[in-house]
């Protein structure tokens, strides 16, 4: 994908865009100022809280503009039917995607067989619809990204995710490409997390992401930065 556009021109990224607002504090009106931005600049998706999904698909009814949301978030730690019912709720809504956390305990537990089914349960849940699998690379050794990755596809998620943006880091270059390298072509990666300048969003697509997770989406395809965002 980053090989058949030209990202020397800024407004090319906004394809790779989920156009996030996850923060606790964000208002209706937040939301729609989101969705109005995602109109503007012809953002693939954008990103919100269960609860702002009717808002978001009311506004963007009509358009090719994709809705997405989290599930077990931030903390992945919630027990796997709670995701599941998390995710046949927000399609009911009017989601497109889910964006789901990793139960992280298990995964450094060794407990695979409960994270693999746990992956299942949510793209069944899913009913085709796209399905990311949030990592939270920053609390992870390199081992547990492989294996992550290995049980993402495994249990048939579309998308790898390196951060929810709510943790100690966000998307690295390196962890990309090693996301990226795992995955191969059986499924994306999703960076986000930290991503607030055109620069650094120009270098996760080189590493092989084919979407940005960030708030500061209208200034990456301005060219600009956005150093007082924070996911």
């Amino acid at each position: 994908m980053a090989k058949q556009i030209d990202l020397t021109k800024p407004q090319n990224l906004a394809k790779f865009i989920d156009h996030t607002l996850l923060k606790p504090e964000a208002t209706k009106n937040d939301v729609r100022k989101l969705c109005e931005e995602a109109l503007e600049n012809q953002f693939y998706a954008v990103c919100v809280n269960s609860w702002m999904v009717t808002t978001c698909r009311e506004i963007l009814r009509s358009t090719k503009i994709n809705v997405a949301t989290v599930v077990g978030f931030p903390l992945g730690a919630v027990e796997t039917s709670v995701k599941a019912f998390e995710t046949t709720r927000a399609l009911n809504l009017g989601a497109d995607e889910i964006d789901m956390v990793l139960n992280i305990g298990a995964l450094k537990a060794k407990d695979y067989g409960y994270v693999e089914k746990e992956i299942q349960s949510v793209v069944r849940a899913a009913e085709g619809r796209t399905v990311k699998v949030i990592f939270e690379t920053c609390l992870l050794t390199e081992d547990e990204k492989k294996r992550a990755c290995e049980l993402s596809l495994h249990g048939g998620a579309h998308f790898v995710k390196t951060s929810t943006g709510f943790s100690t880091g966000g998307a690295t270059v390196e962890d990309v490409k090693l996301m990226a390298a795992l995955v191969g072509s059986k499924a994306h990666v999703k960076a986000s997390g930290s991503i607030r300048d055109y620069l650094t969003a120009v270098q996760m697509i080189e590493a092989g992401a084919t979407r940005l997770g960030t708030s500061s989406g209208v200034y990456l395809v301005k060219g600009e930065n956005a150093t007082s965002r924070t996911y």
